[in-house]
């Protein structure tokens, strides 16, 4: 049995590196610091992409995409729970903005570039719909309820559930992820399974339990590292944004978008590899996570301190989200992908970011 460890030095030196260059952020270098954090940060990046690919050859799909998806999920609730926890201006509605700008990040810029990319190189791709059906209408259903709904309820604040509603509305969406996992993973997993599996990645040798544990290990590491460095960088970033007189939400924008470049960058590269039934479940499953498990996280946490918890999302938002849900369910609804559906959601994309900036 091959017990090495087949693992890239940079891999493994990265996340090394990364903890090195965290410990110094007690001390005030000045910006040179600030550069390498930035360096080190997506160089992480990069590494757990990689980790995570070893992992998912290990494991197989869809159970890769599912540990990515929830492995990045995790740390993007710690990351909202502690900014929670430190207070704040506008901490209450920052739980809605992070997932708000995951959602459409995922679904509009993720999917719409792996589109893109796959038409542009192979013309069509194909994937099965049985499966993203499924996905696609429990992402609709638990965006309604938790983005949306709360500015129609009269019990709480413009835009808030109240206590009864907040624990309701967590349960259905623990509800709807847990479904949609255990239908991905057991009792419909075929759903999930590439249309056309004649790939040379399907071909290769998986690694070895060694290189497999340690990627997993790396993996976390590197995206502990991500939102540590991340919220490090978060304050800079803001005075930037600031400075440049542009809206304060855009800070959240971009930090929601370093915490899912792996996510992306692990889409592309099966895009590009013509495996888009992996970037498919790699982008709706981590759309589901996002507000799945998110809500729920910070709804306890919210409850616990006493602590106003904004959910719902202002009109030119619902609009933008309304707009980006129906454009991706047409673009998904034929079993066929071509260039321009991924030029349609790139424009939405370039829309919401737009919009953002100059509401």
């Amino acid at each position: 049995m091959d017990k090495t460890l087949a693992l890239p030095k940079w891999t493994m030196l990265l996340p090394a590196l990364g903890i090195l260059t965290y410990a110094l952020t007690g001390f005030d270098l000045g910006i040179y610091l600030k550069v390498i954090l930035a360096l080190v940060l997506i160089g992480n990046v990069i590494a757990s992409v990689h980790h995570a690919e070893v992992i998912a050859h290990k494991v197989g799909e869809p159970f890769g995409t599912i540990i990515l998806a929830i492995a990045i999920t995790t740390i993007e609730v710690a990351l909202i729970v502690s900014l929670m926890l430190s207070g704040g201006e506008g901490v209450s509605e920052l739980a809605r903005d992070t997932v708000f700008a995951a959602v459409m990040i995922i679904m509009t810029a993720i999917v719409g570039i792996c589109i893109l990319k796959g038409g542009i190189k192979f013309n069509e791709q194909v994937y099965k719909l049985s499966g993203i059906n499924t996905a696609l209408i429990t992402l609709l259903a638990i965006i309604v309820l938790t983005l949306i709904l709360p500015n129609f309820t009269i019990s709480g604040p413009a835009g808030e559930y109240s206590t009864s509603q907040l624990i309701f509305v967590s349960v259905v969406s623990l509800i709807l992820y847990g479904g949609f996992i255990f239908v991905q993973t057991l009792r419909h997993r075929d759903y999930f399974l590439p249309k056309d599996s004649a790939s040379e990645d399907e071909h290769a040798l998986p690694p070895n339990k060694k290189t497999a544990i340690a990627s997993l290990i790396f993996l976390l590491i590197s995206l502990v590292l991500v939102v540590l460095l991340a919220k490090y960088l978060s304050y800079d970033l803001e005075n930037i944004v600031l400075n440049l007189g542009a809206p304060k939400s855009l800070v959240g924008v971009i930090i929601a978008a370093i915490v899912l470049l792996p996510e992306g960058l692990a889409a592309y590269k099966a895009a590009k590899m013509n495996r888009l039934q992996t970037s498919l479940n790699l982008a709706l499953g981590s759309a589901l996570a996002s507000i799945g498990l998110t809500i729920p996280a910070v709804a306890i946490v919210s409850i616990y301190i006493g602590m106003p918890l904004v959910l719902g999302i202002d009109a030119r938002s619902t609009v933008l989200l309304l707009l980006s849900t129906l454009t991706l369910i047409f673009t998904l609804a034929t079993g066929k992908t071509n260039v321009q559906q991924g030029i349609v959601l790139l424009v939405i994309f370039a829309s919401y970011l737009f919009y953002t900036i100059i509401p």
